[in-house]
Order: structure tokens, then C-alpha cells, then sequence
């Protein structure tokens, strides 16, 4: 007689896959949806590059800064409560939003740090809070970081991600 232990833990093994939770995600899944979060972006109003000078500094340049919010979702509205920009330090430089604003489906809002700017540092960062009535798909949150001179410009990117609050 064949032994059939082999046999039987594998079926075991593939009953239990096909059994196991769905709400383990894989990368190639959609986020959850949700009704609203905290999401802390990074952002640099200054790099630092070149070598030290004589103070023992390297050379900073200045950078422009826009925090691009985009509802992904194509049916519902979700609205912004607070946009609030720090400095590498910790320290709240400004709040951008006097009262919430309303993005509708699929829309963005933009706001803006000049490049003379140079309170946020290197280390600067935006704290964006949202809403929304019902769960939705969840809004990128991305800051473009842009040096221009003469006929060139560089630029690049960081993307926000969801935080927990300690209110």
C-alpha cells in the first residue's frame, strides 16, 4: 500500500491557500479605500551639495517646492482640513488652508514654497489632513522639487505617505 501522507499534506497545504484571507495584499493590489487620513510628505526647500568650504559647510541651493494633491477617485469629492508645512526642525512655518477645501473627482490642488524660501531646510515637510463622507480611493500626495538656471532645471519628486496623528 502506497503511503498517502505525502499526498493528503499536500491537499491540505492547497485547500489552505485557496482559504486563506483576501485582505492580505499583494503589490499589484489597489490600496484600501478609506474616509479619511493624516499623510506626512517629505520635501527639501534646499539641498546641500559641492564640497565644504572653509566653515566646514557644503554649498547650498535653493529649490522651489509644490505640493501637487490629487483625488484619485473618479465618482466621489474629498475635502482638504489642513495643509500644514514644517521645517527641518519640527517647527509649523504656515498653514495653507484657512477653512477645508473640496477637490472634486479626479481634481487637484497645488500649493506652493518660493525658492528664496529657505526656512523649511533640507529637512522640510508637509503634514496634509483629508476627509471624505464615504471611503474613497486614496489621494497621492507628491511634492516636485525644481532648481532652474539659465536654460536648464532639475527636478524630482517624494511621494507623502499616511501617518498616524497623535492628537
Amino acid at each position: 500500500m502506497p503511503n498517502l501522507k505525502p499526498v493528503r499534506t499536500f491537499a491540505l497545504l492547497l485547500t489552505l491557500s485557496f482559504a486563506a484571507p483576501t485582505s492580505l495584499l499583494r503589490a499589484d493590489d489597489p490600496p484600501p479605500l478609506s474616509a479619511g487620513q493624516t499623510l506626512y510628505v517629505p520635501t527639501y526647500s534646499s539641498v546641500w551639495h559641492g564640497n565644504l568650504n572653509d566653515r566646514g559647510r557644503p554649498s547650498e541651493i535653493l529649490l522651489s517646492v509644490m505640493l501637487s494633491m490629487r483625488n484619485t477617485d473618479p465618482k466621489y469629492s474629498l475635502t482638504l482640513t489642513s495643509v500644514k508645512y514644517y521645517d527641518t526642525a519640527g517647527k509649523l512655518l504656515r498653514e495653507y488652508l484657512q477653512e477645508p477645501r473640496t477637490l472634486g473627482p479626479m481634481g487637484t490642488v497645488a500649493y506652493f514654497v518660493e525658492h528664496q524660501d529657505r526656512e523649511g531646510g533640507t529637512g522640510a515637510n508637509f503634514v496634509v489632513t483629508w476627509r471624505s463622507e464615504r471611503p474613497i480611493n486614496q489621494p497621492i500626495a507628491e511634492t516636485v522639487q525644481v532648481y532652474h538656471w539659465g536654460t536648464q532645471a532639475k527636478a524630482f519628486i517624494s511621494r507623502g505617505q499616511a501617518i498616524h496623528p497623535h492628537e
